[in-house]
């Protein structure tokens, strides 16, 4: 057959189609005189494929048109699906049907040799040439994914994140597992991070009670960095109380330690103690005073040995902003604060503490630290630069855990300089 097929003459028209539905076991459609006037049937259309083989067309003559309202719909119906018949074996006799599957292959290349196998197959062989169209879609459709692309164009920022390290260290009461999200966080963006149990604290299996200074306190933070590579820096980060503890390794490890970060943390000068600070907020947040309960260990004539917090205030003063979920898990994971190491004075130096760049993150809605007391801390020891996170409570890491990300990325990416500030 050519590249067009012939239009069939009115006279043998019926007879043909007659025939071609007997052939095909396709019953004729018998309709009685009576009941239905003959209409001579229009002309059939003429299958046209363009020389450019961009379409396939069906075309009816100018004088085919619908004269009688009684016109003979089932018969036209019949006549449609002989065109479309012979249309489908105009292309499985000429190849062009696989001009359609290659649109698909493209859609679906994982699919596409197992169809391309078949028509191989069936048609001995006569498979159509690409064309160049679709051998530039090919080629597109074969390149790298656009992930792998990603992941090999961001290889680079990978590498340069490979020196940047975060250690992590809790509050009060707290202990490395309230650090989940961030920890998730930041080794998915390509972090080292560590998040250190003090003494006491989470899985540090240790009586609180038991822990009379700030040295006994820090020591699982100090041995990290004892072990720590000569050559490589940490960002410290603290939370709460945990600002005295990375003050206090700052002045032991300074050229292990490239910046630190205090969120909602004692941020403290030389002389004073965790205790000076807090009691400058007795009368401003009664609310934190009476969800703290004082043990005594060593008897009630002796100072408290711990602290412990009421159970039935401890979401209102600390979780006031996070998910019920993480609440209920800081209910079950929490532990008693020693109360020794908060009344030990700091002794800081401007050669070790005060070569170290210190970065503050302040909680809008802290019931615990209020944010008028972190501010008093910024104005008394300014550091390099003050972040704020909108509606957070005082535990960050758990209410908005996105933002305070943010922040340690963007401040991991401020460039290190010598600050050599007086305290």
């Amino acid at each position: 057959m050519g590249n067009s097929l012939a239009c069939f003459s009115k006279k043998n028209q019926a007879t043909k189609i007659r025939k071609k539905f007997n052939k095909n076991n396709i019953p004729s459609t018998r309709r009685s005189s009576s009941n239905i006037r003959r209409i001579p049937p229009p002309p059939p259309p003429c299958i046209s494929r363009s020389t450019s083989r961009k379409s396939d067309r069906i075309i009816y003559p100018s004088s085919s048109r619908i004269i009688d309202h009684d016109i003979d719909h089932d018969y036209i119906r019949e006549q449609a699906r002989v065109a479309a018949a012979l249309l489908l074996q105009h292309h499985h006799q000429n190849g062009t049907f696989s001009q359609f599957e290659r649109s698909v292959s493209l859609r679906d290349p994982l699919n596409c040799s197992s169809r391309k196998q078949k028509r191989y197959n069936n048609n001995n062989n006569n498979i159509m040439p690409r064309s160049s169209s679709s051998r530039r879609a090919r080629s597109q459709s074969d390149s790298l994914p656009h992930h792998l692309e990603l992941l090999h164009q961001g290889s680079r920022n990978v590498e340069d994140l490979n020196h940047k390290h975060f250690v992590l260290v809790h509050g009060g009461g707290f202990g490395a597992w309230c650090w989940y999200k961030t920890t998730t966080l930041l080794k998915e963006s390509g972090y080292h991070v560590d998040a250190i149990d003090l003494t006491g604290s989470g899985a540090h299996f240790f009586d609180s009670n038991n822990i009379s200074t700030l040295s006994q306190y820090v020591k699982p933070l100090i041995d990290f960095l004892e072990k720590f590579d000569d050559d490589k820096k940490v960002i410290l980060v603290g939370h709460d109380i945990g600002g005295a503890c990375i003050s206090y390794a700052m002045e032991l490890y300074p050229s292990k330690v490239s910046a630190a970060i205090f969120v909602a943390a004692a941020m403290l000068k030389s002389g004073q103690s965790t205790l000076d600070m807090f009691s400058v907020q007795l009368g401003l947040n009664n609310l934190c005073q009476r969800a703290q309960i004082f043990r005594y260990a060593n008897g009630k004539d002796q100072p408290p040995t711990s602290i412990d917090y009421d159970k039935s205030l401890v979401k209102e003063v600390l979780f006031n902003q996070t998910p019920n979920k993480d609440v209920e898990l800081a209910s079950v994971s929490m532990r008693q604060v020693p109360f020794g190491p908060l009344t030990e004075k700091l002794s800081l130096s401007s050669t070790n503490y005060g070569s170290i760049p210190r970065f503050y993150v302040k909680t809008q809605d802290d019931f615990a630290i209020p944010a008028s007391l972190q501010e008093v801390m910024i104005d008394s020891n300014q550091p390099e630069q003050v972040f704020q996170i909108k509606g957070s409570d005082h535990s960050p890491f758990l209410s908005k855990p996105q933002a305070l990300h943010k922040i340690l990325v963007e401040i991991s990416n401020i460039p290190p300089k010598m600050n050599l500030k007086t305290i």
